[in-house]
């Protein structure tokens, strides 16, 4: 006896056969675009862990290349910028010895003041600003004549915290410090240190507005830089005695697919105990952008 089906139900049995294969294909597709994405976030991670490895490997080569040998000049910690190849990527390294920087734990009123004209803060504000500085790592409740912060002001203006009045301990502290803005902060960044040793910066590592703020023609003293390097002048003649020994180097590794990382590292020509490497790391930072 032949089975027989009730009308429509030939048509019942297609739609259901047809749903059943689009939600398969769904699940299909859904399975392939999630392989697909974490193939992706792999393949990012892996290649920022490559990079940052580089940028290590960078540091480390900077490092060896601030020593003069009779097979090569030593590099500048100035500023000027090296060009480096390794595993494929280029490496753009820039050292800066942080004695050209202005420390913020020993810079006095004046400095820190020319600092801040120079930021575009008007001469008024600047002196109370640098003032507000001073009162954030000095232990008295004393401003100084320009104007300052102490811990009545911050009250005043309704911040839930007091001078610190002890020496900073992080650079990002400062935009704790009353009158400082975000911008105001980042365009003072790259002049600033905590690791220098020095009240009033070298003049021979530091860049245009620490030059200014030392009241130094910053453009005549560049300009020299560059044609003592066009001369050969100064790469043969600075080993890296020249220096304070504290360097922040920075490394933009740029890899064969133009994916661009930069690293930043403040390190001390010191050997350390706790990783075995010839200088210590006192500060390190990562970051990876697309170009």
């Amino acid at each position: 006896m032949s089975a027989r089906f009730a009308p429509g139900a030939h048509g019942a049995a297609l739609v259901l056969v047809l749903w059943l294969v689009a939600l398969l294909t769904a699940l299909v597709g859904a399975f392939a675009l999630s392989a697909r994405i974490e193939y992706l976030q792999q393949r990012v991670q892996d290649d920022s862990g490559r990079a940052q490895e580089i940028g290590r490997a960078g540091v480390a080569y900077a490092m060896s290349r601030l020593r003069a040998d009779p097979q090569r000049p030593a590099w500048q910690p100035d500023g000027r910028t090296y060009r480096w190849s390794f595993d494929g990527a280029r490496v753009d390294i820039r050292i800066e010895d942080e004695s050209g920087k202005v420390n913020i734990n020993l810079a006095d009123p004046a400095l820190l003041q020319a600092l801040l004209q120079g930021a575009q803060v008007p001469e008024a504000e600047a002196a109370r600003l640098a003032g507000a500085i001073l009162d954030w790592r000095d232990a008295d409740d004393l401003s100084p004549p320009g104007g300052g912060a102490e811990a009545a002001d911050y009250v005043a203006a309704g911040l839930p915290y007091r001078p610190r009045n002890a020496r900073f301990e992080t650079l990002g502290e400062l935009q704790r410090v009353l009158g400082m803005t975000p911008e105001l902060y980042r365009r003072l960044r790259p002049s600033l240190t905590l690791h220098g040793r020095l009240a009033r910066p070298d003049p021979r590592f530091a860049q245009a507005p620490v030059l200014a703020a030392l009241g130094l023609d910053a453009v005549q003293v560049l300009a020299q830089r560059l044609q003592q390097d066009a001369t050969g002048g100064v790469t043969e003649t600075a080993p890296l005695a020249s220096g304070s020994g504290t360097y922040s180097i920075e490394c933009r590794v740029t890899d064969a697919r133009g994916r661009v990382s930069t690293s930043r590292a403040v390190v001390r020509d010191r050997p350390s105990v706790a990783s075995g490497q010839a200088y210590t790391v006192l500060q390190q930072e990562q970051g990876m952008a697309s170009q």
